[in-house]
């Protein structure tokens, strides 16, 4: 499939697409004539890097599962695991910020804040 029909098909742009490639995320073969041909399966892969995207992970993450997940015996379990992994991280973060914001409350509430 060309680059339009997989722009079509996975509601990409194909700068999109072309950015993808760069990364590293997604690969096309050359025709002949030098455009790009993607196998079918691209579509899928295309809807799953969105659906990363959307749920927090950073494109070098989605980059780094993408092989894992393709080669997993169980990629339902596969992608699990990175969800869990993922929440983890957030919680965690999530912790982080609450203490920053009270710390930050609380200097505001003296006389200089930025003491120690």
């Amino acid at each position: 499939m060309r680059i339009g029909e997989l722009a079509l098909a996975s509601a990409v742009s194909r700068d999109t697409l072309r950015f993808y490639e760069q990364r590293g995320l997604i690969a096309a073969q050359r025709s002949a004539n030098g455009y790009r041909d993607y196998p079918e399966e691209m579509v899928q892969l295309v809807l799953y890097i969105k659906t990363a995207q959307r749920l927090g992970f950073t494109l070098g993450e989605i980059g780094s599962s993408v092989a894992a997940l393709w080669q997993a015996k169980d990629p339902e379990c596969a992608i699990t695991q990175l969800l869990q992994d993922k929440l983890s991280l957030i919680e965690t973060r999530i912790a982080e910020l609450g203490e920053l914001r009270q710390e930050l409350q609380q200097r505001l509430g003296q006389r200089c804040p930025l003491n120690p």
